[in-house]
């Protein structure tokens, strides 16, 4: 798949999502919905934050560092991107649930540092 071609689908499928989550958003009460809506909100809510974050980084690494081929960019936002999409869905689900608190949210980031560190550090068995 050409470079082109990944920006065009993966801009299609993030337009795409953006438009699902404005239809869910506009149509769900949250007050009598029952498990179901929460998840369809918060999975095309992840989607459209991934996809988003995953152009957005793709873009600002190609652009900043021209050295690196476009594979290890790709592969870098679409790491970073799902741990962004999956902290902000996780402080929306702490809000809703009233658990969101200073010492949560400290131990969420701390956790997530952790976990990116660990996914970047250096192998034997990576290229």
């Amino acid at each position: 798949m050409t470079l082109k071609r990944y920006l065009l689908v993966i801009s299609a499928a993030t337009a795409a999502c953006a438009t699902i989550f404005l239809y869910i958003a506009s149509s769900i009460n949250p007050e009598s919905t029952n498990w179901l809506g929460f998840l369809f909100f918060y999975g095309s809510l992840f989607l459209t934050l991934f996809g988003l974050a995953a152009l957005l980084g793709f873009l600002v690494r190609f652009v900043a560092l021209r050295y690196e081929l476009a594979f290890y960019s790709v592969r870098n936002a679409y790491r970073q991107a799902s741990l962004f999409s999956f902290f902000v869905i996780t402080l929306l689900w702490l809000l809703s649930e009233s658990l969101f608190t200073w010492l949560n949210l400290i131990i969420l980031i701390t956790l997530f540092i952790i976990v990116e560190a660990i996914l970047t550090r250096p192998s034997k068995n990576r290229p």
